[in-house]
């Protein structure tokens, strides 16, 4: 069965305006979910998701108990949460293969409902806006698609996205939310910011620029975050990308030139500079061919594990 609002089939064939309509507690909801404040995540039982990065875990894990990602411009966040085993996963899409991306997050969440009775799947789609180039318009009719296509109900229940999430400011568009956190214990989701990335950030977001398909990054029954192995080779025009002024790279480098936050230039900076220094991963970062594990400790921070202690 497909996607529904209020029990009812979403109609994919009509413009998503017209959904909103039809549905207008859509509208509500987005229009609640855009007045909370920005709250600030600490790291302490945070799993930061990076962009074509997903994590997956449920009420019981006792290390993780808040999902996150951020820096969202035209790229959406997804939550899709089983509301009977409370499985929750989030990730953060960037249109890069959408229909494979739901089937792997589909997947990942049913792995842990299906001996659960009751309940039933729903997903809260935010991020986007009215972007010059229909970007995150794209996106949002490539997800509502890609979900309709699954064969379990499917109740889309937050939808703030593209136009929901948009702002004017002298004529030009920004989105309301860059950000959103899961409680996975509550279920409550509510716009975040996330001082702490980590771990690995530069690494994780190298593995993005350099192509990857979207990843499972956390282990929920050892409860333990594996990123890698992940290779590549040396990185086209680096030292030419490094030269470039900030004007240039934010031009050149970002779905959103004009929308991005503060930060995404020395964020592309950096991850460049790593990938000049790490034109082999598979020598200087994964001579073993394994993942570096990382565990919460006691104070709730991710701290590597030795790979013989696993």
């Amino acid at each position: 069965m497909p996607l529904l609002v209020n029990g009812a089939r979403v109609d994919l064939a009509r413009p998503t305006g017209d959904m909103i309509r039809a549905h207008p507690h859509l509208e509500e909801k987005a229009k609640l979910l855009r007045s909370q404040p920005v709250q600030i995540v600490e790291p302490k039982g945070l799993l930061y998701v990076q962009q074509r990065e997903f994590a997956v875990t449920t009420p019981k894990d006792g290390s993780v108990s808040i999902l996150g990602s951020d820096d969202a411009t035209t790229c959406h966040i997804v939550v899709l949460r089983h509301t009977g085993s409370g499985a929750t996963c989030l990730t953060h899409c960037d249109g890069s293969d959408t229909e494979a991306e739901v089937s792997l997050i589909m997947s990942s969440v049913k792995s842990f409902s299906s001996s659960t009775g009751c309940g039933r799947l729903e997903v809260h789609l935010v991020g986007g806006f009215n972007d010059d180039r229909q970007l995150s318009q794209k996106l949002t009719n490539q997800l509502l698609r890609a979900f309709d296509l699954q064969s379990e109900d499917i109740h889309l229940v937050t939808f703030c996205v593209t136009e929901l999430n948009d702002r004017e400011e002298q004529d030009v568009h920004f989105p309301i939310i860059y950000g959103i956190a899961v409680n996975v214990k509550t279920a409550e989701i509510f716009p975040a910011t996330f001082p702490e990335k980590g771990p690995d950030e530069d690494l994780r977001s190298a593995h993005v620029l350099t192509g990857a398909p979207l990843t499972n990054i956390y282990d929920t029954k050892t409860e333990q975050l594996r990123i890698g192995p992940y290779f590549w080779g040396p990185f086209p025009h680096v030292d030419f990308w490094l030269e470039q002024d900030d004007a240039q790279i934010l031009q050149n480098l970002s779905t959103s030139p004009l929308a991005e936050p503060p930060h995404f230039v020395s964020h592309i900076r950096s991850t460049l500079t790593f990938l000049k220094e790490h034109p082999f991963p598979s020598r200087s970062l994964f001579p073993d061919r394994r993942p570096r594990i990382y565990k919460k400790n006691e104070e709730g921070l991710w701290e590597q594990v030795c790979s013989d202690k696993i």
